[in-house]
């Protein structure tokens, strides 16, 4: 079932990917509804989908700040 919401976040972020600010907000939503390995999935596919996107690179920031939070609280 998961896997779903998966798949569901990637298409709704293709689909708004014409706004940066909306792509921004659903990455934000994804990111907290999904389980940390599939928010690690989430942040290879982004990388590859943003590659050639400038528009999108700051969604890229928010998934580092997600990492770097992670990694402060399994300390």
């Amino acid at each position: 079932m998961k896997r779903a919401m998966f798949e569901y976040t990637k298409m709704i972020l293709s689909k708004v990917s014409f706004d940066p600010n909306l792509f921004y907000k659903e990455l934000q939503k994804g990111i907290d509804r999904l389980l940390p390995y599939e928010v690690e999935e989430l942040k290879v596919w982004l990388e590859a989908y943003t590659k050639n996107k400038p528009e999108l690179l700051k969604s890229r920031v928010l998934m580092d700040k997600w990492y770097k939070l992670r990694l402060s609280t399994n300390r």
